[in-house]
């Protein structure tokens, strides 16, 4: 993991979960990191001991990223005072479980700002100097769900996938330039982002370590892959869908996903 050590990366949702195992990480490798989110008490938190750990150094920038501002803000106060950054990890995002009708739409187009249009913001702010150095990479966190639709998941999903295959297209276009793009498709990991989306009680076995999904995208990065899924089980999954129907891996999804059907108005709680 020292392929990054002295350079710096940037890394979004870094209070918590993956975000925040990308940045203990890549500062044990001996990376200088800038970490954003929200909780910039937590960030400064985290900022202090990373630097006593590694003797790293390490930026904090507090921004919402459902703010349009808040990508020039990021690279305002990184690119814009001279502190290159070699590597972006855009893994800020949320997932939000139930029927599409039925859930705010308001909440919804938060997911899309968030997990779609700052992930492409921040890309295109940060990609274009490291095309002209002709070095860097960018992590783009997806997931699983990229691979199908997921009923009662379907904006989330359909973020995931939209996340999938811009980072495909951009591995390609930027290869020649030695720059590299790679989407990082973890499945179920233990963090706080189940709770968040509300998918708690789904009965997933061997839920992966927020490590174990970050060591798996370094690596991927490493060797220039343009995506990777995280774990083993994962892998199979994935893999054996190309051989189904699309119809059939999204009802698939539906069986598992049915349980979170809401009630509607005038009817009990439909059986999952």
């Amino acid at each position: 993991m020292s392929y990054w050590r002295g350079k710096r990366a940037l890394v979004t949702g870094a209070s918590f979960g993956i975000g925040e195992s990308f940045a203990r990480m890549l500062a044990a490798s001996g990376a200088h990191l800038v970490i954003t989110a929200r909780s910039r008490e937590r960030l400064e938190a985290m900022a202090r001991k990373l630097q006593e750990e590694h003797s790293v150094e390490v930026g904090v920038v507090g921004a919402d990223l459902l703010d349009d501002a808040a990508p020039q803000q990021i690279y305002d106060l990184t690119e814009g005072v001279g502190k290159p950054i070699d590597l972006l990890v855009n893994n800020a995002g949320f997932g939000m479980v139930g029927d599409f009708d039925l859930l705010p739409l308001d909440r919804q187009l938060e997911m899309i700002r968030l997990n779609v249009t700052s992930l492409v913001a921040l890309s295109h702010k940060f990609l274009k100097p490291m095309l002209a150095r002709q070095s860097g990479g960018i992590i783009h966190v997806a997931s699983t769900a990229a691979f199908q639709g997921v009923p009662y998941f379907a904006v989330y999903s359909a973020t995931k996938a939209f996340v999938l295959t811009f980072s495909e297209a951009l591995s390609v276009e930027c290869e020649e330039r030695n720059v590299r793009i790679s989407a990082l498709c973890p499945g179920r990991t233990t963090t706080n982002f189940q709770h968040v989306a509300g998918t708690s009680s789904l009965d997933t076995s061997n839920p992966q370590t927020p490590e174990e999904v970050v060591r798996k995208g370094l690596e991927a990065i490493e060797k220039g892959k343009s995506h990777v899924v995280s774990g083993a089980q994962n892998q199979t999954v994935a893999f054996a869908e190309r051989f189904f129907p699309r119809a059939f891996a999204t009802k698939a999804a539906a069986r598992l996903y049915r349980r979170f059907k809401l009630p509607r108005e005038g009817n009990g709680p439909e059986e999952a």
